[in-house]
């Protein structure tokens, strides 16, 4: 191992960001790519324009791709071979990290020591490989979890599979070597500590933000005409990978319930589903649709593939109400993306959507899996929905990535302090020992 670098308490220069299984440059709402891909795209970006240098370590999944690419000015994307040029599944890539690991060393070894000041990895697997990183090039690991397997496992949707003990060991390693822990929301934070014995005082809350000048509220009538969408419809919307821990079923399940509850509404409603089957989901691609069809409302359900962020606000906008009514979320961008398109929000009260969404302000949260109290709860947001839509964009607006990118600035700052700290007590002089004694380091 060299020597440790005395590191000062200063803004770093250049960053390794560590993302193995999903890449920057995916397409969010499919495959293993959703918030996690917005969230190292948003804040690298926000880096780079503080003047720090950002590179991308991802795996390479094609042989076309190239192994650098400029994603935008000062981040770098490298894609790393190790294992097949294919999509693999999370539960394959454990078998890949000693290649991905090497890839990453052999990068940072073709510059002077000292080339990277900070590792930040993203999700356990890039963790796994930051650890290692951190210990050979003397830097602070950063990590965000973004999801975690114990909790996912103690609110497992039907259909869906747990988390296997590799992960959860996984997990628990590097919550114990990471010198920062970086948390959506205090209850992710409360989480860290109580299920993975994570220090407190590691351990910090720094919220994910939303673009607030790309989703920002429109006309909903010029949105609808862009889409195709009658002007009077009551529009249903979710957005997010297909699978059952995001829960569209629920959406479903409630729209038809309205029905029952109204029949007269048939006229009007369309629900948009928005994303692409995901993990579990890809082993029945169509239940959905069948769903859909068996709930007697194939009729009025658009099955619309994922959608570039552009696109993507203008079904925010078209919609009298955003449904987000996963078992589980970190914390639940597509609420926030939402919101700030003055679109309010129906989600379920678990994890971080209820500091994704205020309940009675900017949305309702709900506490049951009963497609009625879904039901009930899209009725009473549409009662209010101008008075909601109002408080939604306000909610949004407390929430920036400029804000996100500043908090990890002073994490990495006072991470990188921390070890030079400890550095410096090390390398004192050892006073009143033998002469010839033999000091182990």
């Amino acid at each position: 191992m060299p020597a440790r670098r005395l590191l000062s308490h200063r803004a770093p220069r250049r960053v390794a960001t560590v993302s193995v299984h999903t890449s920057p440059l995916d397409q969010p709402g499919a495959g293993d790519a959703g918030g996690m891909n917005v969230y190292i795209v948003e804040v690298s970006r926000r880096l780079a324009a503080r003047g720090i240098a950002v590179d991308v370590f991802t795996r390479a999944t094609s042989s076309d791709l190239p192994p650098v690419v400029e994603m935008s000015p000062g981040v770098t994307v490298r894609h790393v071979s190790a294992g097949p040029f294919e999509g693999l599944g999370k539960e394959e890539l454990p078998a890949q990290l000693c290649a991905f690991t090497a890839g990453v060393l052999r990068e940072e070894a073709q510059h002077e020591p000292g080339h990277y000041d900070v590792v930040h990895s993203h999700y356990w697997l890039s963790g796994q490989v930051g650890w290692l990183a951190r210990d050979r090039w003397s830097v602070p690991l950063i990590h965000t979890a973004h999801t975690l397997a114990k909790v996912k496992n103690a609110a497992l949707a039907e259909g869906d599979h747990p988390e296997p003990r590799l992960r959860v060991i996984g997990e628990e390693q590097v919550v114990a070597e990471a010198d920062r822990l970086v948390a959506n929301t205090q209850e992710e934070a409360r989480q860290l500590v109580e299920h993975y014995g994570a220090d407190p005082r590691r351990t910090l809350v720094v919220p994910p933000g939303v673009d607030l000048d790309r989703f920002t509220p429109g006309d909903r009538t010029a949105a609808r005409r862009v889409l195709g969408v009658p002007a009077d419809a009551v529009v249903l919307t979710f957005v997010g990978r297909i699978q059952p821990l995001k829960a569209p079923d629920l959406l479903l399940a409630a729209a038809a319930r309205m029905l029952e509850d109204d029949p007269a509404l048939r006229a009007r409603l369309q629900v948009h589903v928005v994303g692409a089957p995901s993990g579990s989901g890809l082993e029945t691609p169509r239940q959905l649709e069948e769903l859909a069809a068996s709930l007697g409302i194939a009729d009025l359900v658009r099955f619309l593939p994922p959608q570039p962020p552009d696109r993507l606000a203008l079904y925010y906008r078209a919609a009298d109400v955003a449904v987000v009514p996963s078992h589980n979320e970190s914390f639940g961008l597509v609420a926030l993306e939402a919101q700030a398109c003055g679109t309010p929000v129906v989600a379920a009260a678990v994890g971080g959507l209820p500091t994704a969404v205020r309940d009675g302000v900017s949305g309702v949260l709900v506490g049951s899996r009963d497609p009625a109290a879904y039901a009930a709860a899209i009725r009473a947001v549409l009662a209010r929905r101008p008075l909601l839509a109002a408080g939604a964009r306000r909610h949004a607006a407390d929430f920036s990535w400029d804000r996100t990118a500043d908090a990890l600035v002073a994490a990495y700052a006072s991470a990188a302090a921390e070890m030079a700290g400890a550095a410096r007590r090390a390398l004192r002089p050892v006073v009143g020992l033998p002469l010839g004694t033999q000091v182990a380091w």
